[in-house]
């Protein structure tokens, strides 16, 4: 399956992935270019507005997402590929 970079406050979301097949792997090991895609808290969120594009995998925002919808989500974006 996909190898998917998690943040670390994500326990709930790594589990359903890992259950699901996928490779988990935290996002603040540097090895996000690496993989299929990576799912964020929403809670560091940029309030100037300012981004620079550190890479090209696609971003899942599990902010008021349940651990099955963050699945599903993770799911269309791969199968988009």
């Amino acid at each position: 399956m996909a190898k998917i970079a998690v943040e670390d406050s994500l326990g709930n979301v790594k589990q359903i992935l890992q259950e699901n097949g996928h490779e988990v792997v935290s996002l603040n090991g540097g090895n996000v270019p690496d993989c299929d895609c990576c799912v964020v808290s929403g809670q560091d969120d940029n309030v100037m507005g300012m981004e620079e594009l550190a890479t090209e995998v696609s971003v899942i925002n599990a902010e008021g997402l349940t651990a099955e919808e963050v699945l599903s989500a993770v799911s269309e974006r791969l199968n988009r590929k």
